[in-house]
């Protein structure tokens, strides 16, 4: 096996990613931003959370949706 495909990497793992995509405008109603889906307190916490907290946020956006007017959603 090659060193790029090695299971136990000395790389450190990747941290999760923003989902931000440059559509920066939050719903007033629901308080989401309508482009990531997070909230402003997730948005300017991002870089202070945990991979565990990322993550989680991470996977309850898409259930956030619902929570947008269907003519605001992208």
């Amino acid at each position: 096996m090659s060193e790029f495909n090695a299971p136990n990497s000395s790389r450190p793992p990747r941290p999760v990613a923003t989902p931000c995509i440059q559509v920066c405008t939050v719903d007033g109603r629901s308080g989401l931003c309508l482009g990531c889906l997070r909230t402003l307190g997730e948005i300017g916490g991002w870089s202070k959370l945990t991979d565990e907290e990322r993550a989680r946020i991470m996977a309850d956006l898409p259930s956030r949706k619902d929570r947008l007017d269907p003519a605001l959603r992208f």
